[in-house]
């Protein structure tokens, strides 16, 4: 029923020099498919709650999550309802063939092509690892950034909880052996 789901998460590359690095951008062309336990579709509210083990699938990237929000403007194009913004909440997972995002939440706004995921976040790619309160993608650049602490170290998620995140942005890089 809603087929045009955009994708959740362009994951990006740990870098040494700077929280704040490029990744190539995602097919947000491709087909999108989903699992869920469970859907409600409200079209008085224009959304659906999938909930029970999301799975959704894009081209080579996959987000899971325990429930997502999904809100459409009410226009439908061939078909299907176009999607405005997604809410991923529930031990949230992207991955892609070499890297894997982890959060509390997610938010992807579709019309400023923004994904923001929330909440323990942490970023791996290869043996690097990058940690941090709040990951921030913008689709259009594939520019992403990681901060130790979102909203002031207090996140708000989608459904009102407010979980504290403090700090810093800790990792470790791997550094390539290096022949004499």
């Amino acid at each position: 029923m809603i087929r045009r789901i955009v994708p959740l998460l362009v994951v990006v590359a740990a870098s040494a020099a700077s929280p704040a690095v490029a990744q190539t951008r995602h097919n947000s062309a491709a087909p999108i498919d989903f699992s869920a336990g469970y859907i409600e579709l409200q079209d008085k509210a224009n959304r659906a709650i999938l909930s029970g083990n999301v799975n959704v699938r894009q081209a080579e990237m996959t987000l899971t999550a325990a429930r997502m929000t999904v809100n459409y403007t009410g226009q439908v194009v061939d078909g299907s309802p176009q999607v405005s913004r997604m809410d991923a909440s529930g031990g949230v997972t992207v991955t892609r063939p070499d890297q894997r995002a982890r959060s509390q939440y997610a938010v992807y706004d579709l019309n400023r092509r923004i994904i923001t995921m929330l909440g323990g976040v942490s970023l791996v790619q290869g043996s690097n690892t990058v940690n941090g309160g709040r990951l921030t993608i913008n689709l259009d650049t594939g520019r992403a950034t990681i901060d130790g602490s979102a909203a002031g170290g207090t996140v708000k998620a989608p459904d009102g909880t407010v979980t504290r995140s403090g700090g810093r942005v800790t990792g470790r890089f791997s550094v390539p052996e290096r022949r004499q």
